[in-house]
C-alpha cells in the first residue's frame, strides 16, 4: 500500500522526445508538415508566410493586410465567412509577428476539411473592403491611444528604438500618423508580394483522408516565391533614457541588450544564466526585489529569439520614489553573477525547473507542433531541444559566470525608465 506520509524519490529525466514529422512536399514546392498524435478527434492547420514586420514596405501594414485576409474575399463578405466557419465550429486565429505570420484553422478533425476552399480563398482572393479597413484602422488608433498612456508600453516601446534604431522592423512600432496613411492599396500590394509562398503545418487527428484533402486544395494554389528582404543591422550605443509621465504614479524599467541566438554555442549558458537571473519566480530578481525589498509585485527577465536577432529584456514597474533603488538592485544582482559562481544548490534548482518546464511545454500535439514549426522556420537540427537540455544539464558554475560575464556586465545594458 502507497505510504503517502513519505515523499516520493526525484526522479531526472533529461528526455525530450518530439512526435516524429511527417513532410509533404507538394508539386507546387509548398511543404506540408504534419504532426499526427493525441486522444481527441481536433485538428489544427497552420499556414505560415513570411510576411512579419521585417518585410513590410510601410509600417504596420502587415499586421492589417493579416486581420483584414478574412474580412472579405472575392466572394464572400466578412460576415459570410464568419457565418461558414461558425456554423462548422472552425475558429481562425491569426497572428501577425516580427518574422513571420501565420493564419490558423482550429476544429473537429471531421468537420475541418469543409472550410478548406473557403480558406484557400482567404489567402489567394482578399479583398480587403475599404469599410473594413476604416474600421479596423479606426479600433487599432483607439487602443493605441490607451497605450500610449500606459508607462510599460512606452518603455518597451523606447527599449526597442534604442537596442535596434526607430527605423529598423523590430525597433518600431505604427503610431497613430502612421496607421492614419494606411491605405487599400498598400495592402493590396504587400499581399501578392508576400502572401504567395508559405508553409503548412498540421497537427492533431490529421487522418489520410483530411490530409488528402489538403493537399488538393494546396496543391491547386499558384506559388510565387518571396524575395528575400535586406535589412542592415544598426549598431547602437549603450545608453540610458528618461521619460517624464508626470500623471502616472508609477515608473516602468525596462533594460536590455543584444545577444546571440540560438545556434551560437553560448545560447544553452545564456537561457539558463537567465533563468536563474529573473526567467522564473524562484529567480534572484525575485527574491531580492519582490520578496525581500517589497518594491514591485512582478520583475522579470527574458531573451526574445527572433529570424535575425536576440536581445535580453528585464522589465518591471514601481513606484515612482523606488526607480532608484530598484536600477540599482537590478544591476546589482547582475554584478554578483559576473563575480561570484552561483551554489551547486541554486544552480541544480534552476536547472531542474528549466528542464522541467521546457519538458512540460509538449503536453499536446499542438504543442509538439509549434516545437517542430520552430525548428522549421529557425532552420534548426531536428535534436535541437534534446541536444539543448543536454548541454544545460552539463553546464557548471564557471561556465555561467563567465557567461554571466559576457552578458550579464551592467555597463553592457541601454536602460528605460518611464513616469
Amino acid at each position: 500500500m502507497l505510504d503517502r506520509t513519505v515523499q516520493p524519490a526525484f526522479q531526472q529525466s533529461t528526455s525530450f522526445e518530439l512526435i516524429q514529422p511527417e513532410t509533404v512536399v507538394l508539386k507546387n514546392g509548398i511543404p506540408v508538415i504534419v504532426v499526427r498524435g493525441g486522444d481527441q478527434a481536433v485538428a489544427k492547420i497552420e499556414f505560415v508566410f513570411d510576411a512579419g514586420k521585417w518585410d513590410e514596405s510601410q509600417v504596420g501594414v502587415s499586421y492589417f493586410t493579416a486581420h483584414l485576409l478574412q474580412k472579405g474575399t472575392a466572394s464572400k463578405s466578412s460576415y459570410e465567412i464568419s457565418n461558414e466557419a461558425e456554423k462548422r465550429g472552425i475558429h481562425f486565429e491569426v497572428s501577425p509577428g516580427h518574422d513571420f505570420t501565420s493564419l490558423a484553422l482550429f476544429g473537429l478533425t471531421r468537420n475541418i476539411a469543409e472550410i478548406f476552399e473557403l480558406t484557400r480563398e482567404i489567402i489567394t482572393a482578399p479583398v480587403f473592403p475599404q469599410y473594413e479597413l476604416d474600421q479596423m484602422r479606426a479600433i487599432y488608433a483607439q487602443s493605441l491611444k490607451i497605450n500610449l498612456e500606459k508607462t510599460s508600453y512606452l518603455a518597451s516601446l523606447e527599449l526597442r528604438k534604442k537596442l535596434f534604431g526607430p527605423a529598423h522592423p523590430y525597433g518600431r512600432d505604427a503610431s497613430l500618423e502612421e496607421v492614419a496613411a494606411i491605405n487599400r492599396e498598400w495592402l493590396v500590394n504587400f499581399h501578392a508580394m508576400r502572401f504567395r509562398n508559405f508553409r503548412v503545418i498540421c497537427a492533431g487527428k490529421i487522418t489520410d483522408e483530411l490530409l488528402r484533402s489538403l493537399i488538393s486544395y494546396v496543391e491547386s494554389i499558384a506559388i510565387h516565391p518571396s524575395a528575400s528582404t535586406t535589412i542592415n543591422d544598426t549598431n547602437t550605443p549603450v545608453s540610458s533614457g528618461f521619460i517624464e509621465k508626470a500623471s502616472s504614479v508609477q515608473s516602468s524599467l525596462r533594460l536590455g541588450r543584444k545577444a546571440v541566438d540560438r545556434l551560437h554555442p553560448d545560447y544553452p549558458a545564456l537561457l539558463l544564466l537567465n533563468h536563474i537571473f529573473g526567467g522564473y519566480f524562484g529567480s534572484r530578481l525575485m527574491k531580492n526585489i519582490r520578496e525581500e525589498k517589497g518594491l514591485t509585485y512582478g520583475i522579470s527577465s527574458s531573451i526574445a529569439a527572433l529570424k535575425r536577432a536576440s536581445y535580453i529584456t528585464v522589465g518591471t514597474d514601481v513606484n515612482k520614489e523606488n526607480r532608484e533603488v530598484a536600477m540599482q538592485e537590478i544591476k546589482h544582482e547582475m554584478t554578483a553573477l559576473c563575480h561570484t559562481p552561483i551554489t551547486k544548490s541554486e544552480l541544480q534548482i534552476a536547472r531542474n525547473h528549466f528542464i522541467g518546464s521546457l519538458q512540460s511545454e509538449i503536453t499536446t500535439p499542438f504543442a509538439h507542433a509549434d516545437k517542430i514549426k520552430n525548428l522549421t522556420l529557425f532552420s534548426l537540427p531536428a535534436d535541437y531541444y534534446q541536444q539543448l537540455i543536454y548541454k544545460i544539464d552539463a553546464l557548471t558554475a564557471v561556465d555561467l559566470q563567465q557567461a554571466a560575464t559576457t552578458y550579464l556586465n551592467p555597463e553592457t545594458f541601454t536602460t528605460v525608465t518611464v513616469g
